[in-house]
């Protein structure tokens, strides 16, 4: 029986007054993958994400989530699924504590302030929990919010950019907490980085997008050896810049 995917993403496009941001992207990821989503500023991959969350509403086009229509019935698989951004701040005046408490109820999480302690104790935040989250600084402010990103234990996970401004340390143990959750739980993963150091070590699939479309979609080895190159960085080069536009088209 064929494994039913964990996302969906049919001819998505969402247009705006000022242009087309997504333009017919579709695809369909696998349940406990890690996938990369590529492009550069511009290219529509934070308001893919943001479509298959729900945030927005696709101008046409169709995303399910775990089975479920994100159009009609988002309501029923919303807890299971969550995001994580650093240009996403938390409430600053809350205690890292309050925030997680006030998400958890959000999610509707049971037992939570146990759930809040254990987290707090993998993401080592126990001594900072009740602290005010804009006291913190940047590296632990990411911990946090990878914490409550993981407050429900959610199925499927969206990240857009997570290691942003971090020191190459507090990236590294980003990306390990990361890449744990997804093998233990199972997860699926949609990752949108700028970072082919960090695409490469996690995921086994890279879509890259330019100017609201998908140009390539592939393994990470396989893309190397098209476009004859040693790095994911200059691949992503030749796309951005069309030097592979006529040897991706050719596959």
């Amino acid at each position: 029986m064929p494994i039913m995917p964990a996302v969906v993403v049919d001819r998505l496009v969402k247009a705006y007054k000022t242009g087309i941001a997504v333009d017919g992207v579709s695809f369909a990821l696998a349940p406990g993958s890690m996938t990369a989503l590529l492009g550069g500023n511009g290219a529509g991959k934070t308001t893919t994400i943001a479509m298959i969350m729900g945030l927005v509403i696709p101008t046409s086009g169709a995303v399910s989530v775990l089975g479920v229509d994100m159009a009609r019935h988002r309501h029923r698989v919303l807890h299971r699924m969550n995001f994580e951004s650093p240009y996403v701040d938390m409430p600053m005046r809350l205690t890292v504590r309050q925030n997680l408490k006030v998400f958890g109820l959000l999610y509707g999480v049971e037992d939570l302030e146990a759930r809040i302690a254990a987290i707090a104790a993998r993401f080592e935040l126990t001594d900072l929990l009740d602290r005010p989250t804009g006291k913190l600084s940047a590296g632990q402010k990411t911990r946090v919010s990878l914490a409550k990103s993981l407050i429900n234990d959610p199925d499927v996970l969206l990240l857009d950019e997570p290691t942003a401004s971090l020191d190459p340390d507090v990236a590294d143990w980003v990306r390990g907490r990361l890449e744990a959750y997804r093998r233990d739980r199972g997860a699926t993963v949609l990752l949108a980085s700028h970072n082919m150091t960090e695409v490469e070590r996690l995921c086994e699939r890279v879509i890259i997008m330019k100017r609201g479309r998908i140009e390539d979609d592939d393994a990470p080895e396989r893309l190397l050896a098209r476009y004859g190159r040693t790095t994911l960085e200059e691949v992503f080069l030749d796309v951005a810049r069309g030097r592979g536009e006529a040897r991706g088209s050719a596959r």
